[in-house]
C-alpha cells in the first residue's frame, strides 16, 4: 500500500480512491524567489509544500504538487522582483494557473479544497483563482466544492512561542523575508540547502509607507534578506513547525470534519 499522501507519488488509481473517500486536497502556492546569500531560491515552495504535507498525514488528505512559480517579488515584502534567480509570473498567468489546477481537481471529484500560500505576494490571486473555478464548477451544476485559503506562517500567533523564538523582540512579521522565521524552518527541513556562514547580520529592513516604480533598490538590504537570520536554529523551526501545523490541523477538522 502506497502510505505516501503527495498526489505525484500515488498512480492514478490510488489517487482516484483518496477522492472517492473524501480526502482534502492541499494546494500549496510558491515562488522562485531571492532568499538572500544563505538560503536557495525555493524557499517558498518547499515549506508550504512540507507544512501541507504534515497536515495530510494528519487528516488522511492528498497534497497537489507545489504551484513553483508566483506573483513578483515586492520590495517591502520580498526584496524586489529584479534579483536574479527571482522568476515571476505576471498576474493573469498566475491566476489562470490556479484555476485551472482547481478545475481539473475538481473534476477528479474533490469538494474539500485548502489553499496554502507560501509567498505573500500570492494571496489576491489565489482567491481570484478559487472564485473563478467556483464560478467553472457552479456553471456545470457542481455547487458543494468548498475552499480555504491560509497563509501557514498566520498561525505561528501564540505570544509565548513568539517570545520563544524572539527573545530580543519581534522586528515585524513584513521584514521576515528570509530571516529567522524561514531560515529556522530550513534548518529543521533541509539543512543541506542552508549555508549561515554566508548570512548577513544586519538591522531589519525600514520602508517608506509607499512604493516607487522602478525601486529604489538601496531601500533593500543588499544580501536580500529584510531582517536577520541571527538566531535561527533547527529546533526553533521545530517548535514553529509544529506550531502552524497544529493550528491548521484543527481549522481543517473544524471546517471539513477531516
Amino acid at each position: 500500500m502506497n502510505n505516501s499522501v503527495l498526489m505525484a507519488e500515488m498512480s492514478w488509481a490510488e489517487y482516484q480512491a483518496r477522492i472517492d473517500a473524501g480526502a482534502v486536497c492541499f494546494l500549496p502556492v510558491g515562488s522562485l524567489e531571492q532568499h538572500g546569500y544563505h538560503l536557495c531560491l525555493n524557499v517558498d515552495t518547499l515549506l508550504p509544500t512540507a507544512v501541507c504535507e504534515k497536515i495530510a498525514r494528519a487528516v488522511n488528505g492528498v497534497v497537489v504538487p507545489c504551484v513553483q512559480y508566483g506573483y513578483k517579488s515586492q520590495q517591502r515584502s520580498g526584496g524586489g522582483n529584479y534579483y536574479p534567480g527571482t522568476v515571476s509570473l505576471d498576474a493573469g498567468n498566475l491566476v489562470g494557473t490556479i484555476r485551472d489546477i482547481l478545475r481539473e481537481i475538481i473534476r477528479h471529484g474533490a469538494r474539500k479544497i485548502v489553499l496554502v500560500s507560501g509567498h505573500y505576494e500570492n494571496n489576491m490571486f489565489m482567491l481570484e483563482g478559487i472564485d473563478l473555478a467556483r464560478r467553472d464548477a457552479e456553471s456545470r451544476g457542481v455547487n458543494d466544492v468548498r475552499f480555504m485559503m491560509l497563509s501557514y506562517w498566520d498561525f505561528l500567533n501564540d505570544p509565548g512561542v513568539i517570545d520563544t523564538l524572539y527573545p530580543d523582540g519581534l522586528p515585524g512579521w513584513d521584514v521576515e523575508h528570509a530571516g529567522l522565521f524561514e531560515t529556522s524552518l530550513m534548518l529543521h527541513l533541509y539543512p543541506h540547502l542552508v549555508d549561515l556562514s554566508k548570512a548577513v547580520q544586519h538591522p531589519p529592513a525600514k520602508f517608506p509607507a509607499y512604493d516607487m516604480f522602478p525601486p529604489h533598490k538601496e531601500w533593500t538590504p543588499a544580501p536580500g534578506t529584510l531582517s536577520s537570520p541571527q538566531g535561527s536554529t533547527a529546533e526553533k523551526g521545530e517548535l514553529i513547525l509544529k506550531t502552524c501545523v497544529d493550528g491548521i490541523v484543527a481549522v481543517v477538522k473544524k471546517e471539513f470534519g477531516a
